[in-house]
């Protein structure tokens, strides 16, 4: 049966890698090494570790890099830029955080995003920006609060239609997605308008709650508990009269305590509560980890076994994320070793996601990454939103931060095909132009080919500065590591072979590879080298293997 008992003795090589490629965009040989020496529950404890931030938030300018969204500015104070360009820095500095997070931080604040997901163009660069910090602070704590916190996103306002929800005009769309996606998802036809989980009038009554919040101008309200700037409620375009709902909920009914911003908090609280105190919301969430960090399959067994003893870690957590998490990461079920075959469920189940596929690539191979507080801020966003954004991400099947619709991005929820939606004809060449990008340092095809991204791959550099091959001299060893490192699972002795004696040495004797490598180490001339290795970084990650994770 599945098993949440959790994983004992050191974890080893590969159940670490496993661990940090599941939970981290920040993948390295020293990292799969330091927690290989760790139990399950040490590992964790270092991924919950709280990393500061490089930049506490984006800066603009060539000369003189600054900040222009914090503190807030008063509405009529000029903006350094055109706020959609503004945007894009946003964008290219989350990027940059998420690549250098050791931790899970960055993770979570995604798995958040594709839970409750707005696009880029919902809200201003500065809304944006909150709307990133609000899902940063929430990534480890709270889902409950987390929600309530979300109804007064001003991009989530925007981007859901809530600040178009007035007492004498009410619009349904946000009450809709809170229920179908943000909470406790639809459980199948009962009936005409009856979901059995919720009906359709439970959705009206839910809309009027929710009438009236909308948006505050950044330097002038602010929410205490996170700091962040939010929406607030407006008493006089609030419903403040009694929603009574269905038998789906047991005909509960709710109401303002008084008819000011205050009870419309509460009333919108007394909401949450009355949807959380479901089961439906508390196995939906289980689910949707489950869906992110295990595999996107729940077949019977993990239903009852991990789905369900999940779902109760949560509510007697108070809806705490970090509590489900530790107990699903560091269980025998995480790990593939909760059967007699450990090698055929979870370990390699996933194809990569574009983002994974780029920031894990970049940080393995210890890519060069512009300093956008010393270098030119066109260089910066030349690599992050030309480079990763645009050609890494974007085309290889995920419009970073604009998903395609409010459900987030299909590879995490579309049944059946899931994940395999980030691999298709139209995908395929994104992911396999990706080490030419990096080796070349240029726009490897399309209209822009030839031109520089703004870094690139020294292949032989890294090789003799990065320690992450402990002899490179040997080309068996060399080949041996790489591929323990650059796939999920060891491959077996032909395939091996294929990627040391035909890729690597192309049929020539292993002796020809130390000469050539000796070589370079005396005189600094790659010339000899680069090819060979260029050709294992091109095989490498072409293969089906380093698509996975």
């Amino acid at each position: 049966m599945a098993s949440l008992n959790p994983v004992q003795g050191a974890l080893g090589h590969r159940r670490a890698a496993h661990l940090l490629r599941r939970t981290s965009f920040r993948y390295t040989r020293a990292r799969v090494d330091a927690f290989a020496s760790l139990t399950a529950a040490e590992a964790l404890a270092d991924l919950f570790t709280d990393r500061a931030l490089l930049l506490e938030q984006p800066i603009y300018g060539a000369s003189n890099p600054a900040p222009w969204i914090n503190p807030p500015q008063p509405p009529d104070a000029p903006l350094p830029a055109d706020d959609k360009e503004l945007t894009r820095y946003v964008m290219a500095w989350w990027v940059n955080e998420a690549l250098h997070d050791e931790g899970m931080g960055h993770k979570m604040t995604f798995f958040l995003h594709q839970y409750l997901a707005v696009n880029y163009e919902s809200g201003s660069s500065m809304e944006f920006y909150d709307y990133l910090m609000l899902l940063r602070w929430g990534r480890f704590g709270n889902f409950k609060k987390m929600v309530a916190k979300m109804v007064v996103d001003n991009c989530m306002l925007s981007y859901i239609d809530n600040d178009q929800n007035f007492v004498n005009n009410p619009n349904e769309n946000y009450a809709r997605e809170f229920f179908e996606l943000h909470t406790i998802l639809p459980g199948g036809a009962a009936g005409p308008g009856d979901y059995t989980t919720y009906t359709e009038d439970d959705i009206v009554e839910a809309a009027r709650v929710l009438t009236g919040f909308n948006h505050a101008k950044r330097h002038q309200y602010v929410d205490v508990e996170t700091g962040i700037p939010a929406g607030r409620g407006y008493p006089p375009s609030h419903d403040f009269g009694v929603k009574t709902f269905s038998n789906r909920f047991g005909g509960a009914t709710v109401s303002a305590p008084s008819n000011d911003e205050t009870g419309m908090f509460a009333e919108l609280q007394s909401l949450i509560d009355l949807v959380f105190a479901q089961d439906a919301t508390t196995l939906n969430f289980c689910r949707r980890l489950y869906h992110f960090f295990i595999t996107r399959a729940i077949d019977d067994e993990a239903e009852n076994d991990i789905i369900g003893p999940l779902a109760q870690t949560f509510i007697t957590s108070g809806f705490d994320m970090k509590p489900v998490l530790e107990q699903l990461l560091q269980s025998e079920h995480f790990f593939d070793l909760d059967d007699a075959d450990t090698t055929d469920e979870h370990v390699g189940a996933f194809i990569k996601s574009p983002l994974d596929l780029a920031l894990q690539s970049l940080s393995f191979f210890n890519i060069p990454i512009p300093d956008p507080q010393t270098a030119n801020l066109d260089h910066y966003m030349t690599f992050y939103n030309g480079g990763v954004i645009e050609r890494m991400v974007g085309r290889a099947g995920m419009d970073l931060f604009y998903p395609p619709d409010v459900a987030g991005y299909p590879g995490y929820y579309q049944n059946p095909s899931f994940n395999r939606s980030f691999f298709n004809s139209a995908t395929i060449i994104a992911r396999y132009k990706l080490p030419q990008m990096l080796l070349t340092g240029t726009y490897a095809w399309g209209s822009s080919m030839g031109e520089s991204i703004g870094t690139k791959l020294d292949v032989a550099a890294w090789l003799r500065d990065s320690g992450d091959i402990t002899d490179p001299n040997d080309s068996f060893i060399l080949v041996t590591e790489f591929l323990q490192y650059m796939f999920p699972e060891t491959p077996d002795t032909d395939r091996f072979e294929h990627f040391h004696t035909v890729v690597f040495l192309d049929g020539l004797p292993p002796a020809d590879w130390s000469y050539e490598w000796q070589n370079y180490l005396n005189t600094g001339d790659d010339t000899e080298v680069k090819i060979p290795l260029g050709r294992l970084v091109n095989a490498v990650m072409y293969a089906p293997e380093y698509q996975v994770f």
